[in-house]
């Protein structure tokens, strides 16, 4: 098979995240149910609906505080946060690699306009977010499509407004829901685990 794009998650694969770093400062301030709300292999529906951009950030702050009612703005601001560590620039160095190639690149990341501010802005910071995003033919943000992971529509969606041929594209994610979604929609799904990274899979199909 030859392949002809890539799409990268985000979060996980190309950006350090912790779920639990949130859990742990929700938990502080006195919400011991943002666990079971949050994870990265389940999430409550408001989630769904701040990462399909079906609701704004600010109805999430106030969905939020009525389980922190003493929390102030900024530290509900800073626990929600908290889950965005740093950009891994060697990973994102390595795409530029596959470009050179003639490989196509994407991102598609189920986020939200709250934290899709705080990222760039750290991107920016730390590589230079024009940069960053020129490793990309596209970066899809699913609140920004409309559209989120792992339902295979998604999938598709892109590869329709690409011209990509599910089966010549190969996508990556550290969420094994999310392969088996791109599986089902027909793409080449790889699952990245915490020890590899997104090159030592890509590398051997292309």
């Amino acid at each position: 098979m030859n392949y002809e794009a890539v799409i990268f998650d985000f979060g996980g694969v190309l950006f350090e995240i912790d779920y639990n770093v949130p859990v742990r400062a929700f938990e502080a301030l006195g919400m011991e149910s943002f666990a079971a709300a949050y994870s990265q292999a389940h999430q409550d529906k408001i989630f769904d609906l701040l990462e399909t951009g079906k609701i704004p950030g600010e109805e999430f702050y106030v969905w939020i505080s009525t389980y922190l009612p003493n929390a102030s703005r900024q530290e509900l601001e800073d626990a929600w946060n908290s889950i965005l560590l740093h950009l891994l620039p060697e990973r994102v160095d390595s795409i530029f690699l596959l470009k050179e190639k003639g490989i196509r690149t994407f991102i598609f990341s189920n986020t939200n306009e709250l934290h899709v501010e705080v990222f760039e802005q750290m991107i920016e910071k730390s590589y230079g977010l024009e940069k960053f995003k020129s490793a990309f033919e596209f970066v899809h943000y699913s609140n920004v499509l409309g559209m989120r992971k792992p339902h295979p529509e998604s999938f598709l969606e892109i590869c329709r407004l690409h011209g990509l041929t599910p089966e010549k594209t190969i996508f990556i994610d550290d969420s094994i829901q999310h392969v088996e979604g791109s599986i089902r929609a027909g793409l080449k799904g790889l699952h990245l685990l915490p020890h590899q990274t997104p090159a030592e899979l890509i590398d051997p199909l292309i």
